[in-house]
């Protein structure tokens, strides 16, 4: 400073420096009323897009599964009954319905997306029955209980027939849950969930923001955050994180760099 004037670089700063306090002052504002609301509330879009996380992390379990069953190689125990649990109770029972009940109607009042949402709501009933074919592996039909006794054959049906008769013998039971059509249950999961879920992230979801208010937007996250306590207690996200990644420990893909 000169004389007790400002120089050209102290007036720059200055001029400079009060541009921004009036630019980027109400900018922050707005993020921390943002952040306000989302830890009052929770963000819904946030919410749905990291539960696509965990379903994605289960089409990995998926894949690898197929290809030892393919490969007719061992399997860690349990690790598909597991896994299709999660899908049930997580993705169908939970995230699938919270976009059935509250994303789906909200966005067709709105008159928006409704040949997208037809479609994802038949993919949502074709999931579900791919899952109750891969739980099926592990419910096998029971054996009917043998007769007590051998009724005595006519000795005229014997002498034609040389034994049972064929509309007597009892038909062969298709063995349920093959292997092979589990394996091929889980690769349809797979093509199905991964553009369904793409889709959803970047088409459904940002729609769904547009439309609603902030406030409906705020109660929204607070009733999928009631729900996911409801169903899987405090910290039921990180419960169904852990249970992911212990799937995959006992498969031996839990190590992220081996993707690189």
């Amino acid at each position: 400073m000169e004389n007790g004037k400002p120089t050209s670089r102290r007036r720059f700063l200055c001029l400079t420096g009060g541009l921004a306090a009036g630019v980027v002052l109400p900018a922050l504002s707005s993020t921390a009323r943002g952040a306000q609301t989302e830890a009052a509330g929770g963000n819904p879009v946030e919410d749905l897009m990291r539960e696509h996380g965990v379903l994605r992390r289960v089409l990995l379990i998926y894949e690898e599964t197929a290809n030892r069953l393919d490969r007719k190689e061992a399997l860690p125990p349990d690790t598909i009954e597991a896994s299709a649990h999660i899908i049930r109770r997580f993705i169908h029972d939970y995230h699938e319905k919270l976009e059935e009940e509250e994303v789906f109607p909200r966005l067709q009042n709105a008159g928006k997306l409704n040949d997208l949402i037809a479609i994802l709501t038949a993919q949502h009933q074709a999931g579900r029955r791919l899952t109750d074919t891969i739980l099926q592996y592990y419910q096998p039909a029971q054996e009917p209980e043998p007769p007590k006794h051998k009724e005595k054959m006519p000795a005229a049906m014997d002498q034609i027939y040389g034994g049972t008769p064929l509309i007597f013998k009892p038909k062969k039971r298709k063995p349920s849950g093959p292997k092979y059509e589990v394996g091929s249950a889980m690769r349809q999961f797979v093509r199905m969930y991964r553009p369904h879920a793409a889709r959803e992230d970047t088409v459904l979801f940002p729609a769904l923001h547009s439309i609603a208010s902030p406030r409906e937007f705020q109660a929204l996250g607070e009733k999928f955050e009631d729900r996911e306590r409801q169903l899987f207690g405090a910290g039921g996200f990180g419960k169904i994180v852990d249970s992911v990644a212990d799937i995959e420990k006992k498969l031996g893909i839990y190590d992220l760099s081996q993707y690189t």
